[in-house]
């Protein structure tokens, strides 16, 4: 692999890095907006059960059943997030890498 190759391989990865972290900021984003749904929906169904007279014991399962899509959706971008961190740390080791054989070789 030839230095030129190499410094056009980081410099592409450090583009993508960019990107990812712009991507995060959405994904974050995402992923906030799908908890305040949720936890919204959730304390919404929790006072619509009490107000209907259900026991007190029932009512937190029986809500989150009834806002099960929201708690999907939330534990989705939560997980789309997770994956984008995990996507932007390999960029990072695949920089460092690069960087490593660049460094090698031109000590040779």
């Amino acid at each position: 692999m030839h230095i030129t190759d190499i410094t056009q391989e980081i410099h592409a990865a450090s583009k993508r890095l960019s990107n990812s972290a712009d991507a995060l900021f959405g994904l974050g984003k995402e992923k906030a907006e799908a908890e305040r749904n949720y936890r919204s929906a959730l304390a919404q169904e929790i006072l619509k059960l009490k107000s209907d007279g259900f026991p007190a014991t029932l009512i937190p399962d029986l809500a989150k059943g009834n806002v099960a899509d929201l708690l999907f959706q939330r534990d989705y971008a939560e997980t789309r997030f997770k994956a984008g961190i995990e996507a932007a740390d390999a960029i990072k080791v695949q920089v460092s890498a690069l960087q490593t054989i660049l460094k090698y070789q031109t000590d040779i």
